[in-house]
């Protein structure tokens, strides 16, 4: 956690204005992604997770 703070204060002292705005653009695009597809992403974890009890299940009875 300590790192990260660090290296987000580098980032906020580097005085290249471009490639802070450069993060934040990726940052927002990555949050906005997750937004949009939040339900099928949801879906998809959830479906993998039950595949692995599932399996899990079945190898522990046999």
């Amino acid at each position: 956690m300590k790192n990260l703070k660090n290296t987000v204060k580098s980032l906020w002292k580097d005085e290249s204005a471009q490639g802070m705005t450069e993060y934040i653009l990726l940052v927002v695009v990555v949050l906005a992604i997750a937004m949009i597809f939040k339900e099928r992403i949801k879906e998809f974890v959830s479906s993998k997770l039950g595949e692995i009890g599932s399996d899990m299940g079945n190898f522990k009875s046999q």
